[in-house]
């Protein structure tokens, strides 16, 4: 073997070295100081959730709704999706074909964008509905927009 082999033992051995540097390696975690954090809500949805975000810079806001006993939202619709926690309380909310959702403590849903969503939310129970609403909007869209009633008899 005698030069020749000592040389490509010698490249052998630098390609294997240079190969390592390569290979991940376990990440040496650091522990964490002066952070907390506080879960306010949680709610399980009833299915898989689609989120789609706005086309563009979006808003994203974080909102605490409260709606007393006999209480409503008013007709409305969105610019953009909205992800909502049932904190307590249970949430009726009569959607633009007249079905009618009930979502209790606990649980989760999202109203989807634009004009052709009309819904109206309702306090139909004895303590207040407390939700956790987390807007997508595109930049600068008010949080909802005021729509005509439907007519569902």
């Amino acid at each position: 073997m005698g030069q020749r082999g000592g040389v490509r033992r010698a490249v052998l051995v630098g390609v294997c070295v240079v190969a390592l540097g390569f290979v991940p390696t376990a990440a040496t975690a650091t522990p964490g100081s002066g952070v907390s954090g506080t879960v306010v809500a949680k709610g399980t949805s009833a299915g898989k959730l689609k989120v789609a975000s706005p086309k563009g810079r979006a808003d994203v806001t974080f909102r605490t709704i409260t709606i007393e006993p006999g209480g409503s939202t008013g007709w409305h619709t969105h610019a953009g999706q909205l992800i909502a926690v049932v904190k307590s309380g249970t949430l009726t909310r009569t959607l633009s074909d007249c079905s009618v959702e009930v979502t209790p403590a606990g649980t989760s849903f999202i109203e989807p964008s634009g004009s052709g969503h009309r819904h109206i939310g309702r306090n139909t129970g004895p303590e207040p509905v407390v939700l956790w609403v987390t807007y997508l909007l595109p930049e600068g869209r008010a949080l909802s927009d005021d729509a005509e009633a439907v007519d569902c008899g």
